[in-house]
């Protein structure tokens, strides 16, 4: 994976932050989501690299390599405030001052965060298969928890951890096949960790707390996204069923918001790469 690529930890406050970097061009950041690492952009970084792009993957605080703080009964340290200033500060370290950006599930969350704290930053902003966290939870359903019962799950204290950890490899499933089998792997020995199902955790409990609170008081502000952001969704995923066309919802949050559905399951980055890739690149060098 990653051919001519290189790695470093970055340290960056109170987290170590594990980061894959390559080619040359303008600077894009690829945030990946739960339960994934950075080896999820494995297919998408050398076409990006390919493209004429400068590609930077990290492993989000607490998930695979990376390290985060110890744990809070406020969650605050799991944010996805902190988490963004992580990716600043990463993106300076490797001297990109504004960068493109893209983020998948809960990276689309980061991402989000990102780019209303720190607007100077971005040129233009990818969110892939997700909503803003107060979004999803202003519309709940009992379609939604029954589908997404695991963010209320994983938002319990204590039990989460030990149904988990008694048996991660049936708890999260993939096929090496696709996923490919080095970045299965990677993912595989991260999801075998205690430390990072917890941290995965603390990504959920503060989704459900701090985030969403962060979250309602930008939109009562009347803080929206300054740069134009592009909204891609899995078809054969379940977020077109539950609320219909997402650009609506975006438009909330955007006044320059474009996107479409891509033929794919949840996981794009791994199942339909070339389609990923070449729709990024399209965006990103218009902004580049």
């Amino acid at each position: 994976m990653f051919e001519n690529f290189e790695s470093r930890l970055v340290e960056v406050d109170d987290a170590t932050v594990f980061t894959r970097f390559g080619g040359e061009g303008p600077p894009v950041l690829l945030v990946h989501g739960h339960p994934r690492t950075s080896a999820t952009w494995h297919r998408v970084a050398p076409l990006l690299v390919r493209a004429g792009f400068a590609v930077v993957c990290p492993d989000l605080r607490g998930y695979g390599r990376s390290r985060g703080p110890a744990f809070t009964a406020d969650h605050a340290g799991y944010s996805k405030r902190v988490v963004a200033g992580d990716l600043v500060a990463v993106m300076r370290a490797l001297g990109h001052e504004r960068f493109l950006l893209a983020g998948h599930d809960r990276g689309g969350a980061v991402a989000l965060r990102l780019v209303l704290d720190h607007p100077g930053a971005v040129r233009r902003v990818a969110f892939l298969d997700c909503l803003p966290v107060s979004e999803h939870l202003s519309r709940i359903t009992a379609r939604f928890a029954t589908q997404w019962w695991h963010w209320f799950f994983f938002a319990q204290p204590d039990v989460p951890e030990r149904v988990i950890n008694a048996d991660p490899d049936a708890w999260y499933r993939g096929d090496p096949e696709v996923m490919g089998r080095e970045n299965h792997d990677e993912w595989r020995a991260a999801t075998r960790r205690p430390e990072v199902v917890r941290a995965m955790l603390e990504d959920y409990r503060a989704g459900l707390s701090i985030d969403r609170f962060h979250e309602e008081a930008d939109r009562a502000a009347g803080v929206r996204i300054g740069c134009p952001a592009l909204v891609l969704w899995s078809l054969r995923d379940d977020l077109e069923d539950l609320y219909g066309d997402p650009l609506r919802i975006w438009r909330d949050w955007a006044p320059d918001v474009r996107g479409h559905g891509i033929d794919s399951g949840h996981h794009v980055a791994e199942e339909a790469p070339d389609a990923l890739a070449a729709d990024l690149a399209g965006f990103f060098r218009d902004g580049s």
